[in-house]
């Protein structure tokens, strides 16, 4: 099993800029990919942005295309989502999860909480 644990969260300022690191320790070989998922308040969760362990390839959602980069360290195997330009509409806990190959997303992080004020 992965276990994953996110940090970096925080409360921003619209405009400004937070990182968010994931960790992942564990059965590491396993895992295929990482993504990260936010869930804002009365919302259902969303796909923000993910990459492979092997290769970085990465797919982003519309709405952070340009603000959002997702990058990671296979030495550390940590995975970081940089995120600039930040919005109101960017504010929920945000959620990594990592998934084997030709699966979904089934082993998930606990949440970071980001908050951005207008």
């Amino acid at each position: 099993q992965v276990q994953l644990v996110e940090s970096g969260g925080g409360l921003v300022q619209a405009g400004g800029s937070l990182r968010l690191s994931c960790a992942a320790s564990g059965r590491t070989f396993s895992s295929y990919a990482l993504g990260w998922f936010r869930q804002a308040p009365g919302k259902e969760r969303e796909f923000v942005a993910a990459i492979k362990w092997s290769g970085g390839g990465t797919d982003y959602a519309d709405s952070v295309k340009g603000r959002f980069s997702i990058s990671r360290d296979n030495v550390k195997k940590t995975v970081y989502l940089q995120m600039n330009s930040l919005k109101p509409e960017d504010t929920a806990v945000y959620y990594c999860a990592s998934r084997e190959i030709g699966r979904q997303y089934d082993v998930w992080g606990q949440g970071t909480q980001v908050t951005v004020s207008s």
